[in-house]
């Protein structure tokens, strides 16, 4: 697979250096330059397929120019030894694929474990390291550490604003001999992205320490995030006719432009629904419409390294054909302050406990059925993470009483001896140095 800037088209780059370099000069994101034809693959997998096998295939056939499927069925199988996504029919006409079992039950810890195990076997081929300078709030440094633990050429310094660092397993930490260095700041999470940006804008710096990105800036971070729907549709695609909806939580659209990426490689899908934001909501006429894209690329400020937005990437798949933007992808405006309301109307219908962000998905599907024009067509709702992390919330909507529990304590768990510092870059540059 070849991969290109948003804002270069003519600039290719392989996966190995859009994933160690991840940060185009020229200040877009790396996409894939071509269209893939994976119909003969996804055609071939059932409800029998383990996600692990569909996830091997898949990296076999896209990276076919940089890992044999022998090494590609085996990064798969060390990534989901023990966790798969599951989908579960709720209706003739509903299906729910859960994205929350993997180890810290975030949906980022299926794309975690695949992009550290390739990454951590791209190293190793070229006897290096690397290191990955994140701020994070709590789950996703749960998420994180718990993907890079363990690994021998990669590090991890993970930036939390004061009082954050949650649920990290002791034995993965730098002060026992692991691979991973909490530490906190005496400030916001939005003064820990501001660090975190400064240290990625000096090119030297990155260089020198092999820094490189773990959120979906890394195209590596976020081209697993395509096997959610593969695997969905080997589960279904016996028990279903007509048409394919996903409804998808708009967040910073990774898993939107992801389904995009399966859609533009081949998999059967007729649509995206999504809860509609400010930078992607409907026009007049009632089309999707990215306001983004009144601005020329060059005449933008550079992705942002620290908290990063797809919707350039999602701009760049509807760049040549505008139309198509309007004919797949169908946000609805959902009323945010409802969201109890519609946890319990999705637990009151179906017994389905779904996080805030997930709940918005669901609120879109009713707003847009006017609009898809099929009568019967089928919708996957996708859920994001483990509805345990809002049980107060649920119990609260859906009044479970004391019945509904939260998430093993150890996840919720403060770091223990967890350093703390000013709001100062020279002491982050001093860290990665004594890390590196």
């Amino acid at each position: 697979m070849e991969l290109v800037s948003t804002r270069n088209n003519s600039h290719k780059v392989s996966f190995r250096t859009a994933v160690l370099e991840c940060i185009p000069s020229d200040g877009g994101l790396y996409v894939p330059s071509t269209e893939e034809d994976l119909r003969p693959w996804i055609m071939y997998m059932d409800e029998t397929t383990s996600f692990a096998s569909i996830a091997g295939s898949l990296t076999s056939a896209l990276l076919k120019e940089e890992f044999s499927p022998v090494v590609s069925e085996r990064m798969a199988g060390s990534a989901f030894a023990d966790f798969s996504p599951r989908l579960n029919q709720l209706d003739d006409n509903l299906f729910n694929l859960e994205l929350y079992h993997g180890p810290t039950g975030s949906h980022k810890d299926f794309a975690l474990l695949w992009f550290a195990s390739v990454l951590e076997h791209m190293l190793t081929i070229e006897d290096r390291s690397a290191t990955v300078l994140a701020a994070t709030a709590g789950m996703t440094g749960r998420s994180m550490a718990a993907a890079f633990a363990g690994k021998k050429r990669l590090k991890m310094i993970l930036v939390y604003e004061r009082g954050t660092a949650l649920g990290l397993d002791p034995a993965c930490l730098a002060r026992n001999g692991g691979n991973i260095l909490p530490l906190e700041i005496d400030g916001s999470l939005q003064d820990a992205q501001q660090l975190v940006r400064s240290i990625y804008s000096d090119p030297v710096l990155v260089r020198q320490y092999g820094l490189t990105l773990a959120n979906t800036m890394n195209i590596g971070r976020l081209l697993p995030q395509v096997f959610f729907y593969v695997f969905a549709f080997s589960r279904m695609r016996k028990k279903i006719r007509g048409d394919i909806f996903y409804a998808v939580p708009s967040g910073n659209y990774g898993n939107l432009v992801a389904g995009l990426y399966a859609w533009k490689f081949s998999l059967p899908v007729n649509g995206f629904i999504t809860d509609a934001t400010p930078s992607l909501s409907c026009d007049v006429s009632g089309h999707c419409h990215c306001l983004d894209s009144i601005v020329p690329l060059m005449e933008r400020g550079p992705a942002d390294p620290a908290s990063p937005s797809n919707m350039e990437r999602l701009e760049q798949v509807f760049a040549v054909s505008p139309a198509m933007l309007r004919g797949l992808v169908f946000p609805a405006e959902v009323n945010r302050t409802g969201v109890t309301d519609l946890m319990f109307r999705a637990y009151k219908k179906y017994g389905l406990m779904l996080d805030s962000a997930s709940a918005l998905a669901y609120g879109a599907i009713e707003q847009v059925k006017d609009r898809i024009e099929s009568d019967e067509g089928t919708v996957v709702l996708v859920s994001k993470d483990h509805p345990s992390f809002e049980a107060e919330r649920i119990r609260t909507s859906c009044g479970l009483g004391s019945s509904f529990t939260g998430l093993k304590a150890p996840l919720l768990e403060p770091v223990e001896q967890v350093k703390r510092y000013p709001v100062d870059r020279r002491i982050i540059e001093k860290l990665i140095r004594e890390f590196h």
